[in-house]
């Protein structure tokens, strides 16, 4: 799927939100967007405590628009990708995510993709905010790895954040880093 953080930083910002990139990125969270992306706080609260950030009044669809900005389409030609390599490879999807983006993700592959769900694609799929746990904790790749019943030695994580894949190869799992404007159709497996 593309993403464009920078998107949501520029609609947070027209809100009136003053720190949003020190607050959430691709590459760290606050203590809020944890809470999001670990289901221990739920859209509503979510909701009330960004309005602290934002003067005057905003509408809970408005930060739901801010906040969406930044997912935008899938990738076809990946998906393809991932049709040819379930054939002789399990493949799994480990997201962070949260409610709100979980809901807008589906909405798109609806418009965009004539399958049920992006999870089709996948042996399993394990969202942040279903399990309580997020990347780059230990925490969630011991849980996949008993949960599946995975090896870390014959596992290949693929994932576009360093911290990620620190992480993972720390565990003993195989990885690469997808670099920017590099696609997994790019790989050779």
């Amino acid at each position: 799927m593309n993403i464009d953080y920078n998107k949501s930083f520029d609609a947070f910002k027209a809100l009136g939100v003053k720190n949003i990139e020190e607050m959430y990125g691709q590459h760290h969270a606050n203590e809020l967007f944890k809470k999001l992306e670990t289901g221990k706080i739920g859209e509503e609260e979510f909701y009330q405590t960004i309005k602290k950030y934002i003067p005057g009044t905003v509408s809970n669809e408005q930060i739901e628009h801010a906040w969406n900005a930044m997912v935008l389409d899938f990738r076809i030609d990946s998906l393809a990708e991932l049709e040819r390599l379930a054939s002789p490879y399990k493949l799994f999807l480990l997201s962070n995510t949260n409610s709100i983006h979980l809901k807008n993700v589906g909405k798109i592959f609806a418009r965009e993709v004539a399958k049920p769900s992006l999870d089709v694609y996948f042996s399993k799929s394990w969202y942040s905010n279903l399990v309580g746990l997020r990347k780059p904790d230990k925490e969630i790749y011991q849980f996949v790895l008993e949960d599946a019943n995975l090896d870390p030695a014959e596992t290949f994580f693929i994932d576009d954040t360093k911290e990620n894949i620190a992480t993972a190869v720390e565990m003993g799992i195989r990885s690469h880093l997808l670099l920017p404007g590099e696609k997994i159709e790019d790989l050779r497996f």
